[in-house]
């Protein structure tokens, strides 16, 4: 088991329902805040963050990321065209498998299929639907964790996760996450937010973008990297200047250099901008939402293809598969950890 430093969980916080799942089991909603006024909502239902309040004013606050006001819609949205995985953890591998398959210490794994011959974000259920346990919460923290069984999805050994938010004095959100197997096996967590500045019912175009990368994985048609990379100079995925985000963009970006900014957002509209630190090898951009007419987003907003920008750190797609890619093997008993900050600043 993953043993959890108690040095900053001092107050017990009380939780509230957010509903019932079909199995009957009971998701609350946790809030944590800090003497800013900067407030954040965490489920245990797929340890999604549901909100993400900054005061931008006096007496307004900005919910910057994308979410629903009902359980119902979360379990609902995994049936749209396109699943946004809105606010959650992905796992057990963030991103695509080719076919589905790869070899560990000499054996072929082939996992389960949910993204046509390949797996996307995990597998059929992942844990981005799973009911995650609540370890600790206070104030300002939160531990959420989740033991996947061996072979769930397919994948080698038991897999116990904790993943830790928590907000600082600074307005940051800090992402924690930690894992263990009982035997090698592979992995690949991400925190699958969607950012807008600007609001729940604006598009992220008029949003500036910095990204600290040179360089991303080229993919085939179907979206699995080929092994390549592919230069950003002097093309419309060169973000080492700040400019105007994309309106399609769904790319992996190698980071330059873990011990500075990876990302920067801002909202000229709002004087607001969001810096994104990772550990993590690499960014994958993603601007989306839609939920395609069928569920409404919180404040009754229609989110569509432009309604937000996912930064998900992260190892590389399809890594098992190439062997020049980052190590995505993690060892028995050996541990994985994984951090990500997102950082909120008036202009």
């Amino acid at each position: 088991m993953l043993k959890i430093r108690n040095s900053h969980f001092k107050e017990l916080k009380k939780d509230k329902s957010f509903g019932r799942l079909p199995s009957g089991e009971e998701v609350f909603s946790y809030n944590l805040s800090n003497k800013n006024g900067f407030e954040v909502e965490v489920i245990n239902y797929g340890a999604v963050i549901t909100s993400v309040k900054i005061p931008i004013s006096k007496n307004k606050k900005l919910d910057v990321v994308l979410g629903f006001e009902t359980l119902e819609n979360y379990i609902q949205s995994f049936n749209l065209p396109n699943a946004p995985y809105l606010g959650t953890i992905v796992g057990r591998y963030a991103g695509r498998i080719n076919n589905a398959e790869f070899i560990l210490n000499e054996d072929k794994i082939v996992l389960t299929k949910n993204h046509g011959s390949h797996q996307l974000h995990g597998g059929i259920n992942g844990f981005s639907k799973a009911l995650w346990n609540v370890k600790n919460v206070t104030s300002n923290a939160i531990t959420l964790e989740y033991i996947s069984a061996a072979n769930e999805e397919n994948f080698p050994g038991q897999l116990t996760t904790q993943v830790t938010y928590t907000i600082t004095e600074d307005n940051e959100l800090k992402v924690d996450m930690i894992a263990k197997s009982t035997e090698d096996t592979i992995i690949n967590l991400t925190q699958h937010s969607y950012f807008n500045l600007d609001g729940q019912s604006e598009d992220i175009v008029n949003q500036d973008l910095f990204v600290n990368s040179s360089k991303t994985l080229e993919t085939n048609i179907e979206n699995i990297p080929t092994g390549r990379f592919f230069e950003v100079a002097r093309s419309p995925f060169d973000f080492n200047s700040s400019k105007e985000c994309p309106t399609k963009i769904d790319n992996t970006f190698v980071l330059n250099d873990k011990d500075t900014v990876s990302v920067i957002l801002k909202s000229k509209k709002n004087n607001l901008k969001m810096s994104v630190y990772t550990n993590q090898p690499a960014i994958h951009i993603y601007v989306g939402g839609n939920c395609f007419n069928q569920i409404k987003g919180k404040g009754n907003a229609s989110y569509h293809p432009l309604s937000g920008i996912c930064f998900e750190a992260q190892n590389f797609p399809d890594a098992p598969n190439h062997k020049h890619f980052p190590n995505a093997i993690l060892k028995k008993d050996e541990t994985y950890h994984h951090k990500t900050i997102f950082k909120f600043e008036k202009l």
